[in-house]
């Protein structure tokens, strides 16, 4: 298996995993549909597109299950945070009827390992709907804002992972 996929059916029944998912970099086409299905339910198709979507330095995953459907997506752009370099985590989306399976948990590691592996800054951050907290602090994650109202999705609260190796850090 390439080194840029990894496969979630070794994940045994009683542990939750999904036979035969693979997570991958994705074109954004493989995804947006779930993050509209998941993210923008109600909303019109466009608005689960994102300033920074078609930028070259934007990373696409998918969980994928056999056959190809997906079960699961992010993306991460280059986007500040506190004018320091960082990447943005948005579009982080499971399938419901698949949450609580590890889905999410092998697509933002992915998406954090791909981070990692290009070297420089390993600043992530992310806006989370106040039900995904405790998810992404499970992952390593520290919330560093209040709860704030972002419109078209509800309470949010900034969260912010550091991927630079301790020996890297300022």
């Amino acid at each position: 298996m390439p080194p840029s996929e990894t496969r979630a059916g070794a994940r045994s029944a009683e542990a939750g995993g999904v036979a035969g998912v693979v997570v991958r970099r994705a074109a954004l086409g493989e995804i947006l549909a779930l993050r509209h299905a998941v993210l923008r339910a109600g909303l019109p198709p466009e608005a689960a597109a994102f300033d920074g979507d078609d930028e070259p330095a934007t990373l696409h995953v998918g969980a994928f299950l056999p056959g190809g459907r997906v079960a699961g997506c992010a993306s991460a752009m280059c986007r500040p945070f506190d004018d320091r370099p960082a990447h943005q985590l948005r579009g982080m989306a499971t399938r419901p009827d698949l949450a609580g399976r590890g889905i999410g948990t092998r697509v933002l590691r992915f998406v954090e390992a791909a981070i990692a592996r290009a070297g420089g800054q390993g600043l992530v951050w992310c806006n989370a709907r106040v039900p995904a907290v405790e998810f992404y602090r499970r992952a390593g994650w520290t919330v560093v804002s209040d709860v704030f109202d972002i419109p078209t999705a509800g309470p949010h609260r900034r969260m912010l992972r550091d991927l630079t190796p301790a020996s890297r850090r300022p």
